[in-house]
C-alpha cells in the first residue's frame, strides 16, 4: 500500500513538472567537470528569465529532490540544479572511487567550471548565485571573488564560519539537551568540546544530527519536507535513494574542512548585490551571526530578511515566501528594474 501511494505521488509530481512552454527548457545530463562526469539539470518556463545556479548543501544533499516544491520558481527563473561531486546522481555514476579529489577547493573550482558551462550553454553573461546551507561556504567565496560571473548572491541557511570564535549555537545545544534530560547525548556533545576544528568528520555529522533532532521545528521540517521530498522524488527510484543517502555519508568528509575558515578575514566587501534570507528560528545556522555578518558587508545593494516559522531548510519549508523575496528584492535588481537609489 505504501509503495502504491508512493508510485501515485511520484507520477503526479512528474506530470506537474512537465515544461511545455515554447521558450522553456528541461534538460539534464552528465557534464565533464573537474575530471569527472557531474549531473547538471536546467529547467525553466522562459529562457529570457534570470538564470539561477544553485549551490546545494549537505554536504552531499542534492536539491534535485526539492524540484516539486520549487516548481513555481521555474516560472520566473531558469534554475540550474547541479549535483556536486559526492552528491546525488554524480555520486551514483562514479561511486566512492569515482569522485576524485574531495576538497572544498576542488568543489570551488568545479563550481567555476559549471558556471562557465551554463553561461556558454545558455548564452548569458552572468548567473544569479543562490546557495543554501553548507553550500553557502562555497557560495560566499564565489561571490566575493568573481562578481564578473554573477549578477547577485543570495544565501539562505547561511553559514558564517568565523574561525571558531562564536560558540553560541554549541552552547544552545547543550542547554536544550540538559533541559530535555538527554544525558547520553549531552555527555557526547560535551566530550566533543566547542572547538569545531578538532572534530572528526563523524563528530561534525553527529553534532548536526543532534541539533536537528533536538529542535522541534527543525525535526518537523526534516520529516515533512526533507524526508517526504526524498521519498516522493520523481527523479529517484529506491536504488537511487539509497545511493543519495550513501553520497551524503561519503561527503561528510567535507564538513570539517570548513571549520577553519574565517569569513571576515576572507573579506566582507562584495562587488555585487548581496542578499541573505534566513529562517527566523534556525538553530543549525542561526540568524544572529548571519545578521552580524550582513551588517559588516559592503555591496552595491544588500538586503536581509527573516522567513517566519522556519528553521533550517527555510527556502524549502516555505518555497512561496522565498519566491516572494526573490521576486520583490532580487529579481528587480538583477534585471535592472529596481530603484537602487535608496
Amino acid at each position: 500500500m505504501l509503495l502504491t501511494y508512493r508510485a501515485l505521488k511520484r507520477r503526479s509530481h512528474a506530470k506537474n513538472l512537465r515544461i511545455t512552454a515554447p521558450n522553456g527548457i528541461d534538460e539534464a545530463s552528465y557534464v565533464p567537470i573537474g575530471g569527472i562526469d557531474q549531473w547538471v539539470s536546467i529547467r525553466g518556463e522562459d529562457l529570457s528569465n534570470p538564470v539561477i545556479l544553485e549551490i546545494h548543501g549537505g554536504p552531499g544533499a542534492s536539491n534535485l529532490v526539492f524540484t516539486p516544491r520549487t516548481r513555481a520558481w521555474e516560472r520566473h527563473f531558469t534554475i540550474v540544479c547541479w549535483d556536486m561531486r559526492g552528491a546525488g546522481r554524480t555520486f551514483a555514476a562514479g561511486g566512492p572511487e569515482g569522485q576524485g579529489e574531495m576538497t572544498l577547493d576542488r568543489v570551488y573550482r568545479d563550481a567555476l567550471e559549471v558556471t562557465r558551462y551554463v553561461r556558454e550553454r545558455l548564452g548569458v553573461p552572468r548567473l544569479l548565485l543562490v546557495a543554501n546551507s553548507f553550500g553557502t561556504v562555497t557560495g560566499l567565496r564565489l561571490a566575493r571573488n568573481h562578481p564578473e560571473l554573477y549578477s547577485a548572491y543570495v544565501g539562505t541557511d547561511q553559514n558564517i564560519v568565523d574561525g571558531g570564535r562564536d560558540t553560541s549555537s554549541y552552547r544552545a545545544l547543550l542547554l536544550r539537551l540538559e533541559k530535555a534530560g538527554k544525558k547520553k547525548e549531552l555527555t557526547t556533545i560535551q566530550a566533543m568540546g566547542p572547538d569545531r576544528t578538532a572534530w572528526t568528520a563523524h563528530q561534525w555529522s553527529q553534532y548536526a544530527k543532534t541539533v536537528v533532532t533536538t529542535d522541534p521545528l527543525t525535526y518537523d521540517t526534516m520529516k515533512t519536507v526533507v524526508i517526504r521530498s526524498l521519498w516522493f522524488s520523481p527523479f529517484h527510484n529506491l536504488r537511487e535513494l539509497r545511493s543519495y543517502l550513501k553520497g551524503m555519508a561519503f561527503s561528510e568528509q567535507l564538513g570539517p574542512q570548513a571549520t577553519t575558515l574565517d569569513e571576515r578575514a576572507e573579506g566582507t566587501a562584495f562587488r555585487l548585490p548581496f542578499f541573505l534570507f534566513q529562517g527566523d528560528s534556525d538553530v543549525l545556522t542561526p540568524p544572529e551571526p548571519a545578521r552580524r555578518f550582513f551588517e559588516d558587508v559592503t555591496a552595491p545593494v544588500k538586503d536581509f530578511a527573516l522567513i517566519e516559522d522556519a528553521s533550517h531548510f527555510a527556502a524549502f519549508r516555505h518555497p512561496d515566501r522565498f519566491l516572494e523575496l526573490m521576486l520583490t528584492k532580487v529579481r528587480p535588481v538583477v534585471t535592472g528594474t529596481a530603484d537602487t537609489s535608496a
